[in-house]
């Protein structure tokens, strides 16, 4: 999957393929909020700067940022508040965007490829940890494997192989032991966890904001859910085998947001809070935002917030460096308990 998603020149994210858009037709693959709609970065804006004057700091770390819209709204909503705002990206190809969109701020947008020692500020990822690689588990016959990557045909000529699963007994497990004695697929997170954990490491004071599709523990290790998560987007149509056109899709797998709160609070970074996208952004003032807009601007930004489009599935969740608040997102409807 690292290599599917990151190797350079080839990887999905590493060529030069459009990615992000609205429609097909723009040659794009899916749609994240930013594009979907401005009312989403204009919402988030508003904890963002809760959290730049709870936290006393004036930085903004975006991972991941895409086509840059997210970070153009938050810019433009927060102004001065803001000093600096650091994208941290591998694509070059996305980088080039982003500077593109967002040359009128200058010097107060860099860029990084890495994590410096120290960090300070509000830190900012939607859609990031879902499209970081995972480890796929089978259980088969009662027994945990690990399901690889090999060639289907091992003497064919370069070029012409073709790619199949391959099992191997393994000693991991998934956090939890899904109930019943049926075969069952599912992932672990070693990547996004050691992620969280480096932040908790790197982060001096400020918080740290995730905006993902996925489940709690419990919900993520469903007996039913027996098939796992692991899923291709392209041209805006989603498929299940990763093994085909590797390179030309991406790779996704839900957030096991039980995990990522648990590698937050061993390295130090207690959760904020945890709540659904829709309670959120309505938390920080989106209603009154649509309210003001046209008709499609309505439309477009009740897709954040329905149940049956983004509103249920993707979670906020979120951790702080520094004394805790009462932090505007989840100041009502608030689901920590639940990790």
């Amino acid at each position: 999957m690292a290599l599917a998603l990151y190797a350079p020149g080839l990887g999905y994210y590493a060529n030069q393929s459009r990615k992000f858009g609205q429609m097909p037709s723009s040659g794009s693959d899916f749609v994240t909020a930013p594009e979907m709609s401005p009312l989403f970065g204009r919402a988030l804006a508003a904890q963002v700067a809760d959290a730049l004057q709870a936290t006393g700091t004036d930085e903004v770390w975006e991972f991941g940022a895409g086509s840059g819209a997210l970070a153009l709204q938050l810019l433009q909503a927060l102004g001065a508040k803001v000093r600096r705002y650091t994208i941290v990206d591998l694509s070059g190809s996305l980088r080039a965007r982003q500077q593109a969109a967002l040359a009128p701020f200058g010097a107060q947008v860099t860029w990084a490829s890495e994590l410096p020692d120290t960090m300070r500020g509000v830190i900012v990822g939607n859609e990031v940890l879902d499209a970081m690689p995972v480890k796929l588990l089978a259980r088969l016959g009662g027994s945990w494997h690990e399901r690889g990557v090999a060639l289907a045909d091992p003497t064919a000529a370069p070029g012409a192989a073709t790619l199949a699963w391959q099992d191997r007994l393994t000693e991991l497990r998934p956090p939890v032991d899904p109930h019943g004695d049926h075969d069952y697929v599912t992932e672990i997170h070693p990547q996004a966890d050691a992620f969280v954990r480096t932040l908790g490491d790197r982060l001096e004071r400020g918080a740290a904001f995730f905006i993902d599709y996925g489940f709690p523990q419990a919900e993520y290790y469903h007996p039913q859910r027996h098939m796992g998560t692991l899923m291709c987007h392209r041209g805006h149509l989603a498929d299940a085998d990763p093994l085909a056109d590797v390179g030309s899709k991406d790779i996704t797998a839900h957030v096991n947001f039980t995990g990522i709160a648990t590698a937050a609070q061993e390295a130090g970074l207690p959760v904020l809070g945890y709540t659904t996208q829709a309670r959120f952004l309505i938390n920080c003032g989106i209603v009154p935002l649509l309210a003001a807009s046209d008709m499609a601007g309505r439309v477009a930004g009740q897709r954040l917030l329905a149940e049956h489009e983004m509103g249920e599935l993707f979670k906020v969740i979120a951790f702080q460096r520094g004394d805790f608040w009462d932090a505007l997102g989840f100041r009502e409807g608030d689901r920590t308990h639940t990790l």
